[in-house]
């Protein structure tokens, strides 16, 4: 685990957390964020505009939204 994800706080099951999922989420929405800077980052610097990297991780997103809604 990298040191900026250390320090996120998941709440045990005995601190009357409602659901595991509550308990992950702020960990889950600071890795994707975490993931979305180094992959713009990423296609910044191969010579990609920042717009043309946001709209393929925007697309990117939809496809693996898409993935698990067909899965179900």
């Amino acid at each position: 685990m990298s040191p900026s994800t250390s320090s996120v706080h998941v709440v045990a099951p005995d601190e009357h957390i409602l659901t595991v999922q509550e308990a992950l989420e702020p960990l889950y929405m600071k890795l994707e964020q975490e993931a979305e800077a180094k992959l713009l980052q990423a296609a910044v610097s191969a010579g990609w505009s920042a717009e043309e990297a946001l709209k393929a991780i925007d697309e990117l997103k939809r496809h693996e939204l898409e993935s698990i809604a067909t899965q179900h």
